[in-house]
């Protein structure tokens, strides 16, 4: 199976190519400059395949939650380039991609910064390696998050550092490890892909769509306390 994926989530930028299991990557962290790198560094990764588009069996991309642009650009990238080659487009969790980053445990907190005093969250269980939903995935302010259980959990991304670490410091007795700098992998989505197309998932670009979480994308300027 060759399967390029795409993540333009967060600030991150990532592109990977799985070519029968062995897997090639290109991540930065390049606010704003996804449009402009995603296409180079897929052609990059098939050149260094030795391999041509019409040579993929399948794409992925992150569908979000995330910021705005970049769940919109990513999603757009990669329908258009499954629309072009007539191939199925399999749409992976950004949050459930972020989980990936934490070691394999059975309840793990991905959160992402979601700006205007919110956060995107998702609960997964890591234990078997890919993540699996514990929950829906929401968002909500940090001080409303509400961990079930009495049991510890595993916290990963942005969200535990934003407003200051307010979320963080608010389950610091319910978070063993936290790693507030984890950013979703392209690697990652690819692998989850990867799973989900054994499974008979995948299919039409245009069934995926992105996962915005929000109508809402900007705050008025009395909200913003300008007014």
């Amino acid at each position: 199976m060759k399967l390029i994926a795409i993540e333009t989530a967060t600030e991150a930028c990532s592109v990977a190519l799985s070519v029968d299991g062995a897997m090639l990557s290109r991540h930065a962290v390049a606010p704003r400059r996804h449009a402009e790198l995603v296409l180079p560094w897929i052609d990059e990764l098939l050149a260094s395949a030795g391999l041509s588009k019409r040579q993929l069996d399948a794409i992925a991309v992150g569908r979000g939650p995330g910021g705005f642009t970049g769940v919109r650009l990513g999603v757009a990238l990669a329908q258009g380039i499954a629309l072009a080659l007539d191939r199925p487009l399999v749409g992976v969790s950004t949050l459930a991609a972020l989980a990936c980053a934490a070691p394999p445990s059975p309840r793990v907190l991905a959160v992402i910064d979601a700006r205007m005093g919110e956060v995107y969250h998702g609960l997964f269980d890591t234990g078997d390696d890919l993540p699996r939903t514990l929950a829906d995935e929401g968002l909500c302010a940090p001080d409303a998050l509400v961990l079930p259980g009495a049991q510890s959990w595993v916290g990963v991304g942005s969200g535990l550092a934003a407003d200051d670490g307010a979320l963080r410091r608010r389950l610091h007795s319910r978070l063993t490890e936290v790693d507030a700098g984890a950013l979703p992998q392209a690697s990652d989505v690819a692998r989850i892909a990867l799973d989900a197309l054994a499974r008979g998932e995948g299919g039409a670009p245009e069934m995926v769509q992105p996962a915005y979480l929000r109508d809402k994308v900007a705050q008025t300027l009395a909200e913003r306390g300008l007014a």
